[in-house]
């Protein structure tokens, strides 16, 4: 769990860091700094939605140490096939991901994300209408995909607007990408780590009270 937390802090850092620096998008000398971040924070964002749905889909096998580390593998090899992918589009074609511009789309760019989101929509599609799992008993866990699955199927049909040279797409896309950035790491926190550490906490305190009642702080109250 210290390396799936550290890996979301990490997230959450380079996600503000490109929250903040916007402008780089637009600056000349500054797009291929923007398209490394942007490759960066959003291969970090993936790895986190990557694991998650493989630690999901695992259902009532995903306990202890041994499903932690299948999780992570699984994840790694994914999103580590996405980045290099990318990065051949990037640095090998010369594709500028990350820098949109409505007046000049680039047909394989906007294939690409095309395809990209075509897959997330299906598995976001096929949990949410299809999978049985433990996680039913969530309701919680079905806002998170439904929310995910909808988020996906705009940024699709985005994308395809775009890719046919319609300016409404662009602006669609621009809008979902922001909600993404936006919501997406305080939707996780909400639907899966609050109540994880609001039980820590409970526990903390029931330890906190068993060490006090032993040294003797509350038999005063008996007598």
């Amino acid at each position: 769990m210290i390396s799936y937390y550290g890996c979301l802090w990490l997230v959450s850092l380079l996600n503000l860091v490109w929250c903040f620096v916007q402008a780089w998008e637009c600056t000349p000398g500054k797009e291929m700094a923007w398209n490394i971040l942007s490759l960066f924070t959003t291969s970090g964002m993936l790895f986190l939605e990557v694991s998650l749905l493989a630690f999901l889909l695992q259902g009532n096998h995903a306990s202890g140490l041994q499903a932690l580390t299948r999780t992570f593998v699984i994840s790694g090899l994914i999103v580590g096939l996405d980045l290099l992918l990318k990065a051949i589009y990037l640095f090998g074609f010369g594709v500028p991901l990350f820098i949109d511009n409505s007046e000049h789309p680039r047909q394989i760019k906007w294939g690409l994300w095309v395809v990209h989101r075509l897959v997330l929509t299906a598995i976001y599609g096929s949990i949410l209408f299809m999978y049985h799992s433990k996680w039913r008993e969530r309701p919680a866990f079905y806002k998170y995909v439904a929310f995910m699955f909808v988020l996906n199927a705009l940024e699709l049909f985005a994308c395809a607007l775009t890719g046919n040279g319609a300016s409404f797409g662009f602006w669609l896309y621009s809008a979902t990408i922001v909600c993404y950035h936006a919501f997406y790491l305080p939707l996780l926190y909400i639907t899966f780590l609050a109540d994880f550490f609001e039980e820590e906490d409970m526990h903390i305190e029931n330890v906190y009270y068993s060490e006090m009642k032993d040294a003797g702080f509350f038999d005063a109250d008996w007598e």
